[in-house]
């Protein structure tokens, strides 16, 4: 165990730098950064990480073609030319928008994540409110079913959650990629490895994950393996194990 913590201390050291993320390695986390200034931050982050599936390329090409600017204005969002994305219409991103500035006029996505997650004490059942407030009351199409998400209720049976808890590392975790926005309101030791095919299957090859599907239990079970090395932040290891996986290194 201390050889493979090493191996993760070196990478994580190796890859928390300002440069890793770039036009050549892209990452949906870099069309966040370079909007930083703009008004909305943690609503922006919330569609640039559920945007964030397939291929990193066009996922980065789609978020630009994107106006944050609009997100407080329900008018300009009417009336914009939403692009198309995989599975998500021009009208699936216009409701997406919809109700991301219905919670902007509400207090806010921090608001809603918070108040669930320091009353069950828990990061799934404030993401499970996230997720009921973008999906509201009506019936979804078939792309904002797939972008939003569904609620958790059996880790063994349900989706790992990925994008979420992509989220809440990009705000809660602070260092040279994660930004640390919620980092005041949110334990890190509390997060969710957010697991991907890559870190599925380096993770398993590296000795921390012995179930074999593909679900939110896994996702725990490595997340609590990573706390034997760093038990307040496990999951500072996860962009190092992602680059790992997706650049076939080991």
């Amino acid at each position: 165990m201390q050889n493979l913590k090493a191996l993760l201390d070196k990478h994580y050291n190796l890859r928390n730098t300002t440069t890793e993320l770039d036009d050549t390695r892209p990452d949906p986390l870099l069309a966040l950064k370079r909007n930083l200034n703009r008004e909305h931050i943690d609503e922006i982050a919330v569609i640039c990480a559920l945007l964030a599936y397939g291929n990193a390329g066009q996922i980065l090409k789609t978020l630009q073609k994107l106006d944050f600017n609009i997100l407080g204005d329900r008018e300009a969002i009417l009336r914009f030319n939403f692009p198309l994305y995989r599975f998500q219409t021009s009208e699936d991103l216009r409701e997406f928008f919809l109700k991301v500035n219905e919670i902007i006029a509400n207090g806010g996505i921090k608001r809603i994540f918070v108040e669930s997650y320091k009353q069950e004490n828990n990061v799934i059942s404030g993401i499970n409110a996230m997720i009921e407030s973008l999906r509201g009351k009506r019936e979804l199409s078939r792309g904002l079913d797939f972008l939003i998400g569904r609620k958790s209720s059996n880790p063994r049976s349900s989706s790992p959650l990925k994008r979420w808890n992509m989220f809440l590392r990009w705000l809660v975790r602070k260092d040279n990629i994660d930004l640390g926005f919620w980092s005041d309101s949110v334990r890190t030791s509390d997060l969710i490895l957010p697991l991907d095919t890559h870190t599925f299957n380096l993770s398993k090859k590296l000795g921390l994950l012995k179930r074999k599907s593909y679900d939110l239990a896994s996702a725990i079970e490595i997340t609590n393996n990573l706390k034997v090395f760093c038990e307040d932040d496990p999951i500072k290891y996860d962009f190092a194990i992602y680059r790992l996986g997706q650049e076939k290194i080991i």
